[in-house]
């Protein structure tokens, strides 16, 4: 969650994203006129907390509630926002409450009931017509997020879920495929990390709550897999994590030095409707240089 992470200090060399903007943005919401120009990342790597909240209220929902925005979309827009020389991004949806998003989808609108938008993973953003297209071909080849193009309406969707793309007529958003937990995935908070600093996943497009989590997970880089230890602060059931919300934080200790892998969590027996067997997180860096 964005607010938790406010705190956060780094003296790590390079920035604790692979896919990052130069630490400024510049937002407009298209529906109440709010804007913010901030530097929302400072020199030494750490997030400003006024910045984050001033962005955060950009992207608040329609109904007026506040959501946590995941740093990752944060660094995400602002990549977008230096792509395009710097000219402000306006908002067409970000933040939506559960309650909205239930609301638009009940008078036909399209929209997932397992929307990335009510995690504060995604945002739409109105772009000219004719820079469109040639914006979702950059985003899709950077092969690091969602990227919806949205021709007739004139606005790109932007998700750092599974990297993936879609036009209307492909996005199957009737067929409501994270049904049943059917596409839950991880994220870690950053993806550099120093040696022994605890790594912080949540899971999300969480659909048929709860999900068990084994206390045990590997780090996989390549060929390699080194066990590594998943603490957190949640109930246990059948000596597994009983995770029954989203935005629940879980920790993972014991990672060893990775140049680039990825950690594969295990989910335990019962297991809801079609919950996978395994759920495994973005690429990550663990040991980078100070």
């Amino acid at each position: 969650m964005m607010l938790a992470a406010l705190a956060v200090a780094t003296t790590l060399a390079a920035p604790r994203f692979f896919l990052s903007g130069d630490g400024t943005l510049a937002l407009a919401s298209a529906h109440s006129g709010d804007t913010a120009t901030v530097r929302y990342r400072r020199a030494d790597g750490s997030y400003d907390p006024d910045a984050l909240v001033q962005i955060r209220r950009v992207l608040r929902s329609r109904d007026g509630a506040e959501g946590d925005v995941a740093l990752r979309l944060v660094e995400l827009l602002g990549h977008v926002y230096v792509m395009r020389g710097k000219a402000s991004l306006t908002i067409v949806s970000g933040y939506r409450s559960p309650d909205y998003n239930e609301a638009i989808r009940a008078r036909g609108a399209r929209a997932a009931s397992g929307s990335l938008h009510t995690e504060g993973l995604a945002a739409d953003v109105a772009f000219p017509g004719k820079q469109l297209r040639p914006l979702w071909m950059q985003i899709r080849a950077l092969d690091c997020c969602g990227a919806g193009y949205y021709q007739s309406e004139g606005f790109l969707h932007l998700d750092v879920g599974r990297p993936r793309f879609w036009e209307p007529a492909t996005s199957k958003v009737e067929q409501n495929l994270s049904a049943g937990n059917a596409l839950v995935f991880a994220r870690t908070e950053f993806d550099r990390y120093a040696s022994g600093e605890p790594i912080v996943v949540e899971l999300h497009a969480m659909t048929a709550p709860p999900v068990l989590i084994a206390k045990d997970a590997a780090l996989v880089e390549g060929a390699k897999e080194t066990k590594v230890r998943v603490e957190a602060d949640l109930p246990v059931r059948d000596g597994c994590w009983d995770v029954g919300q989203r935005g629940v934080r879980m920790r993972v200790v014991g990672a060893p030095a990775a140049s680039r892998g990825r950690l594969t969590l295990r989910t335990c027996s019962p297991r809801v409707e079609k919950t996978p067997e395994t759920v495994a997180t973005n690429p990550i860096e663990v040991g980078a240089a100070r």
